[in-house]
């Protein structure tokens, strides 16, 4: 049994290059001794794992049941060791964030700042950008996002609150008139916030058990947060925009809240990383950390 956790690296490394003579190459041995010993473990098994050809191989039912096995329980016993030598030990090493490209840029990277001269020794290397990301294939150890990401292999952290209001210039209002109910949205011109592949276009608006969906429309639309949230300002609609976003402007009286009696579908922020039993101290710091900055 001495070999079982060589034996489990071996197939996830072949299973990733799809190659015996790749798989050689990068152990340092032989083709004919890779070639065996996939032989050996497929005798011991008693099934076949792969389909060869003469230059790749393709993994077959059993071969991919286990490397789905033999890839968790490799992660197991990374994550095992790194609790057990991180338990004593302060923070460090490298930490892989990712954040989406404004709100990185304008509130994670001051935290990552403060962040780095508390815990000298974790290397923070952070990562912008708006468009989805997997964690896992790009190894990335946080992501730092709005709303929930539909990925089951992630666990996740609520840092703060954060709810969506409509809102518009008190010029655009006085303009244009103010909507009384979702419907009315349909005869305003709205700024649309395109982001990633979401019903930009639609708006889902409940009172008490009553929900309805709105179609909106308007001659304004970007990716980017803030320049909607210029335009809005600049008074060229009705802008759908979170709180975290929004706050100073509503206390000014910059922006004013339209149909305040409905809600939205929250933009909570959540800390997202790879499903893990253990979380390396580094992690664990990190996340600590961000809640701690968001509830003061």
């Amino acid at each position: 049994m001495k070999n079982d956790t060589s034996e489990l690296g071996f197939f996830v490394l072949l299973a990733k290059l799809g190659s015996l003579s790749a798989t050689a190459r990068e152990l340092d041995i032989t083709p004919p001794a890779a070639t065996k010993r996939l032989m050996q473990m497929e005798q011991r098994l008693g099934v076949r794992l792969v389909n060869r050809t003469t230059r790749r191989i393709s993994l077959t039912s059993e071969g991919e049941t286990y490397l789905a096995q033999a890839t968790q329980i490799l992660a197991d016993i990374r994550a095992m060791e790194e609790s057990v030598s991180s338990s004593r030990a302060a923070p460090k090493g490298l930490l892989r964030v990712n954040a989406t490209l404004g709100f990185g840029r304008t509130a994670i990277a001051p935290l990552v700042s403060a962040f780095a001269q508390r815990y000298p020794e974790v290397d923070v290397q952070l990562q912008l950008t708006d468009r989805a990301i997997n964690l896992v294939e790009e190894a990335y150890d946080l992501g730092i996002r709005f709303g929930e990401l539909p990925d089951t292999r992630l666990s996740a952290r609520k840092i703060m609150s954060n709810r969506r209001f409509l809102c518009a210039s008190p010029a655009y209002l006085k303009r244009a008139g103010t909507p009384a109910a979702p419907k009315d949205l349909a005869q305003h011109r709205c700024i649309l916030h395109r982001q990633n592949d979401d019903a930009y276009a639609t708006w889902r608006l409940s009172k008490g058990r009553k929900s309805e969906s709105v179609k909106v429309r308007g001659s304004l639309s970007s990716n980017d947060g803030d320049v909607v949230l210029g335009w809005a300002l600049d008074g060229h609609g009705i802008l759908l925009r979170s709180e975290w976003d929004l706050a100073k402007y509503l206390d000014s009286g910059r922006l004013q809240v339209v149909l305040p009696d409905y809600t939205l579908p929250s933009a909570d922020l959540y800390a997202y990383y790879p499903s893990r039993q253990h979380q390396p101290a580094k992690l664990r710091a990190f996340i600590d950390f961000l809640a701690a900055q968001f509830a003061s």
